[in-house]
């Protein structure tokens, strides 16, 4: 199909002297940016060596680097990764308040990732961007004309890479800590609330406990009075604690990504405005309304 914009002319007397073929002009300026934003993409090799060991870089937020392992781990299945996180690369949040400000990765939250993502047996070795040259820019995805506000974030990976992995497994590996065995863990970050949800009817519910950010516990507090905030040392240790809970709910955040990375018995708060997070395998469970959040909480905790 040709897609071309019409000028004002043009399209006035298409509107008014042949209705059906104004309609669909209509219908394909829908397409129209997608295309020839398209167009121009210089897609990266398909010609995968599936080498002993492939290195990635990736620039993104720690949550979208737990989204992108089934890819990273797709492409070097014959052998190890080496994964180079690029620091320091502006970010625009659309959503107000973020704790890295206006940039997607900081050496500090590498810190935190490194134990984690040393721990999966396929990664080697991670290490901070410096140049090097890698197999694959994970970052490739950004050029696309994705509507990166909904569908899967994993997914971006599969359709840059003409690739795939089962993401109804789990992807991440973590310890157990049997100390948090009867816990309700809960993350909210500032970020996609939605306003019409309320956390206070959790009050009725023993052994809460909060990962994330102070701030964050702080404004979580005032509807869970009893809340109790859970400090760690990394995110390894964030993800044992997730591993090992009873039940764990948070919105589209970055414990919410360990949580369905470890496919832990979770519950998703679904932001309206962008659901790019899905749930999928065994324990998903998600909401966007206050009735059915209630009934899924109190049905997964008489399971």
């Amino acid at each position: 199909m040709a897609y071309r914009k019409l000028s004002t002319l043009h399209k006035w007397y298409l509107k008014y002297t042949n209705r059906s073929a104004y309609i669909e002009y209509k219908r394909s300026l829908q397409d129209y940016a997608f295309y020839h934003k398209t167009i121009k993409l210089q897609h990266p090799s398909l010609a995968h060596a599936y080498k002993a060991l492939t290195s990635f870089k990736h620039s993104g937020n720690s949550g979208d680097i737990i989204y992108a392992l089934p890819a990273v781990f797709e492409l070097s299945k014959n052998g190890k990764a080496i994964l180079y996180l690029h620091v320091e690369q502006q970010a625009e949040y659309s959503f107000n308040y973020h704790p890295l400000g206006n940039v997607m990765l900081s050496e500090k939250m590498i810190s935190l990732l490194k134990p984690l993502l040393l721990y999966q047996p396929q990664i080697e070795k991670v290490e901070i961007y410096k140049g090097e040259p890698v197999d694959y820019d994970l970052d490739e995805f950004r050029k696309y004309s994705f509507h990166l506000d909904r569908g899967s974030i994993t997914r971006w990976y599969f359709n840059v890479y003409g690739i795939s992995y089962d993401t109804s497994q789990p992807w991440l590996r973590a310890p157990k800590d049997a100390q948090y065995a009867n816990n309700i863990v809960i993350a909210r970050s500032h970020r996609y609330r939605s306003p019409l949800i309320d956390y206070s009817f959790l009050k009725a519910y023993p052994n809460k406990l909060f990962v994330g950010v102070k701030e964050e516990y702080e404004d979580m507090k005032k509807a869970l009075p009893d809340l109790v905030y859970q400090p760690v040392n990394d995110f390894l240790e964030m993800a044992t604690i997730i591993n090992s809970c009873r039940l764990f709910i948070g919105n589209q955040s970055f414990p919410f990504a360990l949580a369905e990375a470890l496919k832990v018995t979770r519950l998703l708060e679904v932001y309206y405005k962008l659901p790019n997070v899905v749930v999928e395998g065994r324990g998903a469970n998600d909401f966007i309304y206050q009735p059915q959040f209630e009934y899924a909480v109190r049905r997964l905790l008489e399971e």
